[in-house]
């Protein structure tokens, strides 16, 4: 079935390909009435009534459409800003702002708020949302994960400051990658601080026929685990990849001679390194994951006859 081999991807290879089109920035652009029909030409598959020439190719557009604007649980559309699809768009000023070097107190605060205050809209937009979230959860998540980041990329920019052994270059070269350590373990905090329901009410597991056969908080430790790994390897070449080609490339004459062509490089060096590491990142896990039943409650596993079942684990 389209919807399903869609859903459940296996191989990594795969999920890359899949993602590769979820994250399309071009899918921002779609109407209201080219969703409306997208999601509409899907049903019809669904239900056997599809209009007569409709292609293979069509299928599969509206179903690139639908996978990057409808949240899978709420069926409702994702705001534009923290749809996967504007990460690319919406990111880049803020990790072009995080390695910003010689950065103050305040413009460090402020860009490790940024990005932790649209982290945790992103990770709201698209989370697991079979069962309801209270919104202090969600106040929660943000608060610590903003207080994790700034704590730590203010704590580790004062020690490298204050390291004399260093030469100026290379405390420069060391501040660079002050960004992150801090990102890293705010998104950890986020993600746990925001979800933390899930481990204690469970998420709801699917059978081969997408019948809910329970909810299982066993499955939520595995949902809540994939995506902290995924939020982990993220920012690893955004934020590292870029500092080690900017610190070659502003020791070339071409920069050396032009200052001002510092930034507009960086933007594309950290553009190449997002553009890259998005797909790669969220493409380790499917985003349906899928689990033995006999590694769940027993409850679950006499509920059904399946030996798999499938959960959502979110983004």
């Amino acid at each position: 079935v389209l919807l399903r081999a869609t859903l459940l991807l296996t191989s990594f290879y795969g999920r890359f390909r899949h993602f590769l089109d979820i994250i399309d920035p071009r899918t921002l652009f779609v109407t209201e009435s080219r969703l409306k029909e997208a999601v509409q030409l899907l049903e019809d598959y669904k239900h056997g009534t599809l209009p007569p020439g409709v292609t293979n190719k069509e299928l599969w557009g509206a179903q690139k459409i639908k996978q990057a604007i409808i949240h899978p649980d709420t069926n409702e559309t994702i705001f534009m800003p923290f749809r996967m699809s504007g990460m690319k768009l919406f990111f880049l000023l803020q990790v072009v702002g995080l390695l910003l070097p010689n950065q103050t107190l305040a413009s460090t605060v402020f860009w490790q708020w940024l990005n932790q205050s649209h982290n945790a809209c992103v990770n709201y937009a698209n989370r697991n949302a079979t069962k309801p979230s209270p919104t202090s959860k969600f106040i929660q998540g943000y608060l610590g994960a903003v207080i994790s980041a700034v704590s730590i990329a203010v704590g580790l920019n004062v020690l490298v400051q204050r390291a004399n052994k260093f030469t100026p270059a290379t405390r420069l070269l060391i501040q660079r990658f002050v960004p992150f350590p801090a990102v890293a373990s705010a998104n950890i905090c986020n993600v746990v601080l925001m979800r933390h329901t899930e481990l204690e009410e469970g998420i709801d597991v699917l059978d081969n026929n997408g019948n809910i056969v329970g909810s299982s908080r066993i499955a939520a430790k595995h949902a809540l685990l994939e995506t902290a790994l995924t939020r982990v390897v993220l920012p690893m070449p955004i934020l590292v990849l870029p500092p080690i080609i900017m610190s070659i490339l502003e020791k070339t004459s071409l920069l050396r001679s032009r200052p001002r062509m510092i930034l507009p490089v960086q933007s594309l060096v950290c553009l190449a390194a997002f553009g890259l590491a998005l797909p790669l990142a969220i493409s380790l896990f499917p985003q349906m994951s899928e689990i033995e039943t006999s590694r769940l409650e027993p409850e679950i596993a006499m509920a059904t006859t399946s030996k798999t079942v499938v959960y959502n684990k979110g983004l």
